[in-house]
């Protein structure tokens, strides 16, 4: 665009307003789920309700889609900080205004009460507490699936919502060959890490050192805590609150320090993206993160490539001593081999590498299942169960470590989970890249340097937000679309010597 027009100025300053509400609500989530007494609740739905409304209101207002179509009409440059934004609010405008008013708002109470629920029913194992308030997010989602419209199923509306262009069908497709791929490598990976028995690192290992251990790790990627913090919660998160307000959640265990440090490590990969995003475009969607199959990517690749490579221990073995003289009896060797086992589990964020997809793919046919109408809320426990046991050999015996585990449906996030796999795909390929780019790479990360990959990452997806569509972003970063390939190799090799 050759010049800055009115319209362009105006939908700028909408999106700025939009930004102070949505961040505003982010807050309220965040003390929610951090801090916030339990009879609290009620108001505190009532606030981001109110919030999201009228987040609704402003965005679908009429004048906003003359802006968009005056800016439309613009003789704007492809590939320019304009053209982008305006493709984007099209694309968000054009699906805001197939909601009414009452679903948005009626979805935002459903959710703040869902989550005290689950919170409930998974301290409990107790799934017919949560039972009522899933019933209803599966049916709000439908409903909102059938506003914004699909082909071939309801999924298809709410997937391209987290991943845009993303289509049920083909995530089922590449999931009907990944998982059988990662049955071939799963028993040689198993063989491997029979020399580290399961709770081999058990010991003691106080809070406060988790917490200055995890601190330590994150800064020294590069998380910034001058525009950051971490918090404790139930099940671990990253928010952003503002352009320099990012916060990581965690959750701590005394007796195994791993889950409190790699939740962080995979939290701070979030975090990094989201604090290399352009500030100067806070609110837009070049200030915005362009899909969560690419923000898993940046978290999956910070806690996977980095923080479960074995030179990741070889350098931190004498830092994680310091804080915790119960690992001294352990080597670097050890301790790599310990959080590199490979074994089917129940708990999606204590998974390993290999196993990890398995938990997706169960999760994902689940979601589409209750979307269709094949699978009835009350069946879910049973459905998840006895998947879960062909899947990974694991009989379940409580909700808790079983359907109730994650929050994700709590939150009415429906079509987030196979965002997870797409990340672990992405964050392969994007390794893969960076080492061809920087030949050195590894000899710094065995050092314990991360500034080039995380300048590599800055550069080639962070500052970029929402510039380009997310596949057409990968392509540019890695010279393909993304494949699965790379994360099967990378699997293969590590795991099993192939």
């Amino acid at each position: 665009m050759a010049t800055v027009t009115n319209p362009y100025k105006k939908l700028v300053k909408r999106a700025r307003e939009l930004a102070w509400l949505a961040t505003s609500a982010e807050t309220l989530n965040w003390d929610l789920e951090t801090g916030m007494p339990p009879k609290a609740l009620d108001f505190r739905a009532e606030q981001l309700t109110y919030l999201g409304g009228q987040k609704h209101r402003l965005f679908t207002a009429s004048k906003v889609g003359d802006w968009i179509a005056a800016c439309e009409q613009e003789n704007l440059e492809t590939g320019s900080p304009e053209a982008a934004n305006v493709r984007e609010w099209r694309r968000l405008y054009d699906r805001a205004t197939k909601l009414p008013l009452s679903l948005v708002e009626k979805l935002e109470r459903t959710r703040a009460h869902a989550r005290a629920a689950w919170k409930e029913a998974r301290q409990r194992s107790e799934f017919k507490r949560f039972k009522p308030y899933l019933e209803k997010l599966v049916e709000l989602n439908r409903r909102r699936a059938d506003h914004w419209g699909f082909v071939d199923s309801p999924y298809d509306a709410l997937l391209t919502e987290y991943e845009p262009g993303a289509r049920t069908a083909e995530v089922r497709s590449l999931f009907a060959d990944l998982g059988p791929a990662i049955g071939t490598i799963l028993p040689g990976a198993i063989e491997r890490s029979a020399g580290a028995p399961q709770g081999m690192l058990t010991g003691n290992y106080p809070i406060p050192a988790q917490q200055a251990l995890n601190r330590e790790i994150a800064e020294a990627i590069g998380f910034d805590f001058g525009a950051g913090r971490i918090d404790t919660t139930t099940h671990p998160f990253c928010t952003t609150l503002g352009p320099a307000d990012c916060r990581l959640t965690t959750r701590y265990n005394e007796q195994d320090f791993t889950q409190s440090l790699y939740g962080i490590l995979h939290e701070a990969g979030h975090g990094l993206y989201e604090q290399g995003l352009p500030a100067e475009h806070f609110g837009t969607p070049l200030g915005t993160a362009v899909s969560l199959g690419v923000h898993e990517s940046q978290s999956r690749l910070w806690e996977n490539h980095i923080g479960r490579d074995p030179s990741f221990w070889e350098h931190w073995h004498p830092v994680a001593c310091r804080h915790f003289p119960d690992l001294k009896r352990f080597t670097p060797g050890q301790v790599s081999a310990a959080v590199n086992r490979v074994s089917p589990s129940f708990i999606r964020v204590e998974a390993d590498q290999v196993t990890y997809d398995l938990h997706i793919i169960l999760r994902f046919e689940a979601e589409v299942r209750l979307l269709e109408g094949q699978l009835a809320v009350k069946d879910v426990p049973a459905f998840w169960n006895e998947e879960f046991e062909k899947m990974m050999g694991l009989k379940v015996t409580k909700d808790s470590d079983g359907c109730l585990q994650d929050i994700h449906w709590s939150l009415g996030d429906m079509g987030y989970f196979p965002t997870y796999t797409l990340g672990n795909l992405n964050a392969a390929q994007l390794m893969a890249r960076a080492r061809q780019d920087h030949p050195s790479l590894q000899s710094e990360i065995e050092r314990g340097e991360y500034g080039t990959l995380l300048s590599w990452l800055r550069d080639k997806i962070h500052k970029q937000g929402q510039r380009l569509l997310p596949q057409d972003l990968i392509q540019q970063a890695t010279g393909e679309k993304t494949r699965s390939s790379y994360h099967l190799n990378y699997l293969r090799q590590k795991f099993t010597g192939k």
